[in-house]
């Protein structure tokens, strides 16, 4: 049988091969996975200095970097970052450095007010568009914490304990911490435990002890409330994990460890450790009278705030204000959360 309308093949030139090999390879580079764009995103910590912790918790400006450095290296994105030192002047000029390197999207992290309300206007102004980190910028989408379900499940967590684990007893309850200014999102965590404490304990209003920040504080402050209950079983929420190791500390001077109970908040490494760091929250230390902590992710934020940008980028909707999922650790979910590795 003779097949008709087909030309005969024909044998290859070098130079004919070499011309279909680049077409080929032109449009494999051509592809829509090939032609992927990578964006330039800005981020402007909100302090970077030693020793200063964030969001009064327990977490560095050096962890919430790092986290957005290991979470960017799968994505197709080139970061810059910004330390806002903590000053508002400082902030604004890196946003004017941002715009100046015609970033794609700028992610802002600080707690000025005024400043974040300039950044705005001069981000509006150069149309890049901005994501906030835990403090609004007008018109920006933001993503945070949300300290008032945060504070609630800590003081669910203590209610529930108590009930179960103090039948018939008269009980108190106590937040200590550097409670700040009442506007403040740590007024929000008060609430929030206030509130969680009263679903098991309608009436129960917790004595606050403010230790300006001042873990040291702790021991004499607590020492003292549990002088004045000599007989009541004590629940003590703590607005940071120092702050729960430190009141630990206070209930055992005052040999008290029978009739207290401890819930922090934010989980950072001094209280789930590394790998060979000290575990206060630990499978092998249930007896511990710290129950857990309320987790915050600062040192995974990249991983939450990426994604939201490059949806953002892509033209994507996302909500205007995206809340942290928060979670109580405690000594059953801890190496589920966070191995007892030096990786997250």
């Amino acid at each position: 049988m003779r097949l008709t309308g087909l030309a005969p093949a024909l044998p290859l030139g070098r130079r004919h091969f070499l011309g279909m090999a680049g077409a080929v390879l032109a449009a494999l580079t051509t592809s829509p996975r090939a032609q992927a764009r990578h964006f330039r995103i800005a981020f402007a910590n909100q302090t970077e200095e030693p020793g200063v912790r964030l969001d009064g918790l327990g977490f560095a400006g050096a962890d919430v970097r790092r986290s957005f450095e290991l979470a960017s290296r799968s994505l197709p994105v080139e970061m810059i970052y910004y330390d806002n030192a903590g000053v508002g002047d400082k902030a604004l000029a890196n946003a004017d450095d941002a715009i100046l390197r015609k970033v794609d999207l700028f992610i802002a992290y600080g707690a000025d007010a005024e400043a974040n309300v300039e950044i705005g206007s001069k981000m509006k102004a150069a149309g890049i568009p901005v994501l906030a980190v835990s403090y609004p910028v007008p018109g920006a989408p933001l993503y945070t914490a949300d300290n008032l379900s945060a504070g609630a499940i800590a003081g669910r967590a203590l209610g529930e304990f108590a009930k179960q684990s103090f039948p018939g007893e008269t009980v108190v309850a106590v937040v200590i911490g550097d409670l700040g200014d009442p506007r403040s999102a740590i007024a929000d965590r008060v609430q929030g435990i206030t509130d969680g404490l009263r679903r098991e304990f309608p009436d129960m209003s917790p004595t606050r002890l403010d230790t300006s920040g001042n873990p040291a504080r702790v021991e004499g402050l607590l020492g003292k409330f549990l002088a004045a209950q000599p007989r009541r079983k004590v629940l003590v929420a703590a607005l940071d994990d120092a702050t729960a190791i430190a009141a630990k500390g206070g209930v055992e001077i005052a040999a008290r460890i029978g009739d207290c109970v401890i819930v922090g908040q934010g989980v950072d490494r001094s209280i789930h450790g590394g790998i060979s760091d000290k575990r206060e929250i630990d499978p092998n230390n249930r007896s511990s009278i710290v129950l857990g902590s309320v987790a915050y992710y600062l040192d995974r934020y990249g991983y939450e705030v990426l994604p939201l940008a490059l949806k953002m980028l892509r033209g994507e909707h996302i909500a205007f204000r995206t809340a942290t999922a928060h979670l109580l650790i405690t000594a059953r979910n801890v190496f589920q959360i966070y191995p007892p590795t030096d990786m997250n």
